[in-house]
C-alpha cells in the first residue's frame, strides 16, 4: 500500500501511469495535457494525498511563490482589509503571503523588509511606509534588486509603484463637510510615524490657514495610531484637552483615534453630535459597530490591496511601475452634526 503521509512527485507518476514531467505540467499548469491524462493524475494525487514540494518547484522555475507583506501594526482593523484585498488577488496567481509588523516603527520596518529579502519572497508591499523617517537610499537601493508597491506612500521613489487615497482631497472634503454643519473650531488628531498622517495635518493646515482658523493648540499627535493602546491614549489625551481648547468637532485621523475621541466626550458628558461632532477616516467594520456609529471617510480598503497586489504580480512578470489613486467617499452616520 502507497504510504500516503510521504507521496512523490514518482509515486503519482506511477500510479497515474505517466511521466514525472506530466505530473509536473499537471501541477504547475505551465503546458496542455490531454483532459483524460490529466484527469488521471489529479486522481492519483487525489488519492495519494500527495503535496507539490514548493520549495523544489521554487528551485526549478527560479522564482518564488511567495511575496512579502510590511504592515504598521495588527490592530488597526484597516490593514486587516487591506491584506484581505492582495491575498485574494494574489491567490489567483498561485501565490501566497509571508506578513511582517513593523510596530509604526522605522527601523523595524527595514529590518522586516531585509528579513523577507532574505526569505527570497519575489516582491513586497509595503502598507503605509516610513519614508520621512527612512533614508530614500534604503529604498532606491532595495527597489533595484526586488519588485515593490506602497500602498499609501507619498514620497516618490523612482521605480516603485504606488497605490494610495488622494488623502490630502479626503482630509479636505472632510473638514469642508464638517463647515458646512457650521463647525470652525476644529480639533485635528493624529499619530506618529506615518507619511498618511502627515498628508492630513498639511492638509488640515493649508485649509484652516485659509480660512483663519488655524490654531496650533487645536492640532494633536497621540502618538502610536495603529496600536492596541490607540483608543485608550487618544482618549487620555482628549480629556484633557477638550476642556481647554473647546472643539464644536473632532477629526482624526483614524477610526480607532475616533472610537478614544468617543469615549473622552463620553467621559466629559458630552453628547454626541449634540453638543460636539466626531469624524474618523478609514470606514473600518468598527465605525458602523460602535454607539453612535461614526461619520467617516472611506479608504477603499479591500482595493488598494487588490490594486497593489496586481501591480506588484504585473512588475514580477517585467511590467513597469505604475501608480493608482483612488477617491475617498465621505460616509454620513450619527456622530456628525450641526453645531449648537
Amino acid at each position: 500500500m502507497e504510504d500516503r503521509k510521504n507521496a512523490t512527485i514518482v509515486d503519482v507518476a506511477k500510479m497515474a501511469g505517466v511521466s514525472v514531467a506530466t505530473v509536473s505540467r499537471v501541477v504547475n499548469g505551465n503546458y496542455p495535457v490531454k483532459v483524460e491524462t490529466r484527469e488521471r493524475v489529479q486522481t492519483a494525487i487525489e488519492t495519494l494525498h500527495y503535496v507539490p514540494n514548493v520549495q523544489a518547484r521554487e528551485l526549478n522555475t527560479r522564482r518564488s511563490s511567495t511575496i512579502g507583506v510590511v504592515v504598521p501594526g495588527l490592530y488597526n482593523m484597516f490593514f486587516a482589509e487591506v491584506i484581505d484585498g492582495i491575498e485574494e488577488t494574489v491567490r489567483k496567481d498561485g501565490l501566497s503571503l509571508l506578513l511582517n509588523c513593523a510596530k509604526n516603527d522605522p527601523q523595524q520596518e527595514m529590518n522586516c523588509i531585509n528579513a523577507l529579502v532574505s526569505r527570497n519572497v519575489s516582491g513586497i508591499i509595503v502598507i503605509s511606509p516610513n519614508t520621512a523617517d527612512i533614508k530614500e537610499s534604503f529604498y532606491a537601493d532595495l527597489v533595484k534588486r526586488i519588485p515593490l508597491v506602497f500602498i499609501n506612500g507619498y514620497h516618490r521613489i523612482p521605480n516603485v509603484s504606488y497605490v494610495g487615497n488622494d488623502e490630502k482631497l479626503g482630509s479636505r472634503q472632510a473638514l469642508e463637510y464638517l463647515e458646512g454643519l457650521g463647525h470652525q473650531r476644529i480639533l485635528f488628531v493624529r499619530g506618529a510615524n506615518s507619511d498618511s498622517y502627515a498628508i492630513k495635518e498639511e492638509s488640515y493646515r493649508q485649509h484652516m490657514a485659509e480660512n483663519k482658523r488655524l490654531e496650533e493648540q487645536l492640532i494633536v499627535n497621540i502618538g502610536e495610531g495603529n496600536g492596541v493602546e490607540t483608543v485608550d491614549s487618544t482618549m487620555a489625551r482628549l480629556l484633557e484637552i477638550i476642556p481647554q481648547a473647546k472643539p464644536t468637532a473632532i477629526f482624526c485621523c483614524n477610526d480607532l483615534m475616533a472610537v478614544g475621541a468617543l469615549n473622552a466626550c463620553k467621559r466629559l458628558g458630552l453628547k454626541v453630535p449634540e453638543d460636539i461632532s466626531v469624524m474618523g477616516y478609514d470606514n473600518i467594520s468598527l465605525s458602523r459597530l460602535i454607539e453612535p456609529k461614526l461619520t467617516t471617510m472611506d479608504q477603499n480598503m479591500f482595493q488598494l490591496g487588490s490594486n497593489a497586489a496586481a501591480l506588484l504580480t504585473e512588475k514580477i512578470k517585467g511590467g513597469k511601475s505604475k501608480r493608482i489613486t483612488l477617491d475617498n467617499v465621505l460616509i454620513t452616520r450619527d456622530s456628525t452634526g450641526p453645531v449648537r
